[in-house]
């Protein structure tokens, strides 16, 4: 499932790795490239979109400099492109996490030039906000 290197990849401190990965992998859609079950690691991969998943209270390396409270990642959103953004909100609505940003169709000006897009906004089970997107070609924006 691992695709190329990516030049950026977060690594997000986690409560429970296994809730994680029910969120990201059951229904956001990443795969599991691998993990290292021993450190409380995985390593995720969704067409090229990389993230590192590790349990905060795990053994292994923690890199922090100051105390990790709830909600997780503050004042961060990760934006990540999907194929089927309707199918995403979807399985994230059924599966009960909590959707901040219903599904919208938004334009945002890049270069003098609208790109379009289908989105929406839901908080992980620690609270990370992730903006899952679909990119609409052009399709007017409703």
């Amino acid at each position: 499932m691992f695709t190329t290197p990516a030049p950026l990849v977060p690594e997000l401190d986690v409560t429970d790795l296994a809730v994680s990965l029910d969120f990201y992998v059951g229904a956001v859609g990443f795969g599991l490239a691998y993990d290292r079950p021993e450190e409380r690691f995985a390593y995720l991969d969704l067409s090229g979109a990389h993230l590192m998943l590790q349990e905060a209270a795990g053994p292994g390396r923690r890199f922090r400099h100051a105390e990790l409270v709830r909600p997780f990642g503050r004042g961060v959103n990760l934006q990540i492109r999907v194929a089927d953004v309707d199918l995403v909100y979807e399985r994230v609505r059924a599966a009960g996490y909590q959707v901040l940003v219903p599904l919208e169709d938004r334009a945002y000006p890049v270069q003098s030039e609208p790109v379009l897009q289908r989105q929406f906004v839901v908080a992980d089970p620690d609270g990370y906000l992730v903006r899952l997107c679909t990119v609409l070609d052009g399709r007017p924006v409703g």
